[in-house]
């Protein structure tokens, strides 16, 4: 609020959404919404009124209904928003359209999430209308919408204790899950089923639904960076790679390991493994403060298509061939991305076309990788290897924490886990 100014910020949950007939997803909140109110039902807006004598902080919500709360659950109300979630004020969610106008009156700016709900927008720019409308009577109607996330989504990418707390008992969750799958991996198993074991965990330890999409991809799989189909039968010989991670309390993880379908690595699969492990390794070492966020990325190529050159994939200087992207063609994507209440969080990653610097509080992902599909001109002992080795890392005062340590990565570590 104090980065308002005059403004007053508008800010909706998500909507439910239609799945199928009279079916619907379940509810998840929106995280702007969430991150600012940690409530967690559906019909439901925050309004921000900075200097506002009646209240600062309003919510709208659903009122308390006992024959709605029979079929449906349980309902904060009005008066749950004031006593639990410390709103100065609360009314019922059916009182928004016509209070709304009132609470904008004579305020500069409008803070909303402008884009992400259209029917909402449309509310917002009615409610705008209606003032402009009153002109002649002395009141003054808003004079901009203003995206929201210039304000929040910069608090968003520092993340405080109470925060980190939550992201760590993610990433716990997460580690013990990607244990279980190793240990549930065998040839003969399907995809699907070790996908099972991991979400399975991930509900044993309190998450109610994993990040994103679980991409549990066996041998060829492993070279589509977004493989969810998750429907093959895993072959003895191949390499297993798993993405995934638990959201707790709407907070994420996000973990790769990619290990063998038989429990041990052949020697071209351990090869190639050490050249990925080591550009982790290498770039979680430039995760720092005041270091800009691109030379972790930087580090990570250097060591990949060095390796590239090790191994025979690639021919010439490395220099020349960062700067022709030539390592591309096995190593197509960004190093990592930050972390919070969406797994791809918010935040800017550059300021003013420069790379920002890190910062104390910063969560980002360290996920180098190298996958070789099959093709003639690549020696068949590489064919179909794709590997890819992620954790969740915390950019701290004197250097980084890597929040999602409890699940092995070291090659002697996964075999012994795995032959146990």
């Amino acid at each position: 609020m104090h980065l308002m100014g005059e403004g007053i910020a508008i800010v909706p949950s998500a909507p439910h959404q239609s799945r199928n007939g009279d079916v619907q997803f379940q509810f998840r909140p929106d995280s702007d919404f969430y991150y600012l109110t940690h409530f967690p039902e559906p019909e439901a807006v925050l309004v921000l009124v900075p200097g506002r004598p009646e209240g600062e902080f309003i919510m709208f919500c659903r009122e308390k209904d006992e024959l709605k709360e029979t079929w449906d659950g349980r309902r904060e109300g009005v008066q749950g928003a004031v006593n639990n979630y410390q709103a100065d004020q609360a009314f019922p969610i059916d009182e928004l359209e016509s209070k709304l106008t009132s609470l904008m009156e004579n305020r500069d700016k409008v803070f909303t999430v402008m884009g992400r709900y259209p029917e909402f927008d449309s509310e917002v720019i009615h409610a705008v209308s209606q003032i402009r409308n009153k002109q002649r009577s002395g009141v003054h109607a808003p004079g901009e919408i203003v995206d929201l996330g210039h304000v929040l989504h910069e608090m968003r990418l520092i993340k405080r204790k109470e925060e980190l707390k939550l992201m760590r008992q993610a990433a716990n969750i997460s580690a013990a899950a990607h244990m279980r799958a190793m240990k549930a991996t065998k040839p003969g198993v399907y995809e699907y089923q070790v996908q099972a074991e991991l979400e399975c965990e991930f509900r044993l330890g309190g998450s109610e639904w994993p990040a994103y999409p679980s991409i549990v991809a066996g041998g060829e799989n492993a070279c589509i960076l977004h493989y969810t189909e998750n429907r093959c039968e895993l072959a003895d010989g191949d390499l297993l790679l798993i993405d995934a991670g638990a959201e707790y309390d709407c907070y994420a993880a996000d973990i790769t390991r990619t290990f063998p379908v038989n429990g041990r690595y052949s020697g071209p699969q351990k090869a190639v493994y050490e050249v990925v492990l080591e550009a982790q390794k290498t770039a979680m070492a430039a995760v720092a403060p005041e270091r800009p966020l691109i030379d972790y990325h930087n580090a990570a190529v250097e060591v990949l298509t060095d390796g590239m050159i090790d191994l025979g994939l690639l021919q010439g200087e490395r220099n020349e061939l960062i700067e022709t992207k030539a390592f591309n063609r096995f190593y197509m994507h960004r190093t990592g991305h930050w972390l919070g209440m969406d797994v791809h969080d918010v935040g800017d990653y550059k300021i003013d076309e420069e790379w920002r610097e890190l910062e104390p509080g910063m969560v980002l992902t360290v996920e180098p990788g190298m996958y070789i599909a099959a093709a003639e001109d690549i020696d068949e002992k590489w064919h179909n290897i794709g590997i890819r080795i992620e954790d969740d890392v915390l950019v701290t005062r004197n250097g980084n924490e890597n929040l999602t340590i409890k699940a092995p990565k070291e090659i002697d570590d996964i075999e012994h886990l795995m032959n146990d």
